[in-house]
């Protein structure tokens, strides 16, 4: 018996629990700063709960379903369903707790559109290519619904609810070819430069748009020159040479920056 226990596989439940991608949790942050600095609410904060259940759901999810790709039953997969259903049960409950404290029935609209594109990301996943461009790029789409959920479960109207969205999405997506840009130069290796630069003009463009439409406050343009503007000058020959963790680092200050900016944008009535 002792040596039959000794023998059985022990199950890691933290690298099932919790996803290893740290920037996921950056992803999440600024639409969830995003739509509680506009439209605070007990609804809202709620519907955080249920994003960052549904951010680590798909995590043992796609795990999971990896294992059953290659058909193989390992001693994590069945746990993996496991924490994957309990991560569904407490998003579910979030989302009943939101409607319980009064969250009106336009915040659905947002994450339901937002569900093909998670859907997306977690296919990528169950191939054990969830560090794929178009994975991480959809995965950030996705969760930047949660800001216009978050608005529009307040009360609040669509431009500026849709306005926000674009801003997480024109903020992570041009960032993460960024960020895979600047580190594989640094490294010494080909990057594409362009595509990295052009992104960043598509999000301004895009942002410039719903300034004029009047979805968002004029001071949004700031931070996304200022994120073309280091874009720019990260990726250019002779930039400085910084740690993988630094760049992130740097990342979420500027992800902050712009939250600040729209936020107080926003409530002083630019």
């Amino acid at each position: 018996m002792q040596r039959a226990a000794a023998t059985r596989p022990r199950i890691r439940w933290r690298t099932l629990a919790l996803p290893n991608e740290h920037g996921a949790w950056a992803f999440l942050l600024e639409p969830a700063l995003l739509g509680l600095g506009v439209a605070p609410s007990a609804a809202g904060l709620a519907l955080v709960g249920a994003g960052l259940a549904a951010l680590l759901w798909q995590h043992p999810l796609g795990l999971a379903l990896a294992d059953v790709g290659r058909r193989k039953r390992y001693p994590r997969t069945l746990p993996a369903f496991g924490v994957a259903g309990a991560y569904a049960v407490l998003a579910a409950a979030m989302v009943a707790a939101a409607f319980l404290a009064g969250a009106r029935p336009a915040a659905l609209w947002p994450l339901a559109a937002a569900r093909p594109v998670a859907l997306l990301q977690l296919a990528y996943d169950a191939r054990n290519r969830g560090r794929d461009l178009r994975a991480e790029v959809a995965g950030t789409v996705a969760l930047g619904a949660l800001a216009a959920a978050i608005v529009l479960a307040a009360g609040g109207a669509w431009p500026p609810a849709l306005g926000l969205w674009l801003v997480a999405a024109a903020r992570n997506a041009p960032s993460i070819l960024y960020v895979r840009a600047r580190l594989r130069l640094q490294r010494g290796a080909s990057a594409a430069r362009g595509p990295a630069l052009a992104a960043h003009v598509a999000g301004l463009v895009v942002i410039s748009a719903a300034v004029l439409l009047r979805a968002l406050p004029w001071p949004t343009l700031l931070p996304f020159t200022l994120l073309l503007v280091r874009a720019a000058a990260g990726m250019r020959a002779g930039a400085p040479v910084l740690q993988a963790k630094r760049v992130g680092m740097l990342e979420l200050g500027y992800g902050l920056v712009t939250v600040a900016v729209v936020v107080t944008g926003a409530w002083v009535g630019w």
